[in-house]
């Protein structure tokens, strides 16, 4: 597992991937301005960053271009943004960002986007002689589509698939406990799919608190991340 870095000034946001990111198995560590994400990137390391764009005092993309201008762009950097834009993503890119995350980010995106950036450590950090921007024709991973800018290519997220349908049959031929379960997994991955992964709007709908409605999920053991879905 890998130590992450969140940066963020919103505490709720800082919190709840914490959580998250903790419960994957991951060290997480965190800043709320860009002096505390210096601090702790030169003392402890970090294998991955999450880098908010919009804060107080240095916005996200000047960190990145500082640390990549002092050779501290060692370990993959996801930028996140509520306001970002096509170009914004461009500009991330291009200064070294590995993936580029728009709030409110789903459960699925960002498990997917921290998965494939610690797969791939540094791949983008390092640069690939086009200042950090892929060649033209190049995906961020076998399969992906890409999203093609400025002569930037995008990795882009594929088509969530068909999920559960409204009307199921269940074996109730089991003890209470299995069938309830059972059920219930069901139904949470039914509401899972008809929001697109949504965590927010899943809770909503179920009326769950996001935290409480994450650990049940992990409880009954469904599978945030099949087919690759796509956020918080």
């Amino acid at each position: 597992m890998a130590t992450i870095l969140v940066v963020d000034d919103e505490l709720g946001i800082r919190a709840l991937l914490s959580e998250i990111l903790t419960d994957e198995g991951h060290t997480v560590e965190l800043a709320e301005n860009a002096a505390q994400a210096r601090s702790v990137r030169e003392s402890l390391r970090p294998d991955l960053v999450l880098l908010d764009i919009w804060m107080p005092d240095v916005d996200g993309i000047s960190l990145l271009k500082e640390w990549g201008a002092t050779g501290m762009l060692s370990m993959p950097v996801i930028m996140m943004s509520g306001h970002g834009t096509i170009d914004t993503a461009v500009e991330a890119t291009k200064f070294g960002a590995s993936a580029f995350l728009e709030k409110p980010i789903t459960l699925q995106k960002l498990l997917r986007a921290v998965e494939q950036a610690l797969a791939k450590p540094g791949s983008r950090a390092h640069g690939n002689g086009n200042g950090g921007v892929p060649a033209r024709g190049e995906v961020g991973s076998a399969g992906d589509s890409a999203l093609v800018n400025n002569g930037a290519v995008l990795p882009v997220l594929a088509p969530l698939p068909v999920g559960p349908q409204a009307e199921q049959s269940f074996d109730l031929d089991r003890p209470l406990r299995e069938a309830r379960d059972a059920f219930e997994k069901s139904y949470f991955e039914f509401h899972l799919a008809k929001e697109n992964g949504s965590m927010t709007r899943v809770a909503e709908k179920t009326g769950l608190e996001r935290t409480h409605l994450y650990r049940k999920l992990k409880q009954l053991g469904v599978d945030l991340t099949r087919n690759k879905r796509g956020v918080i």
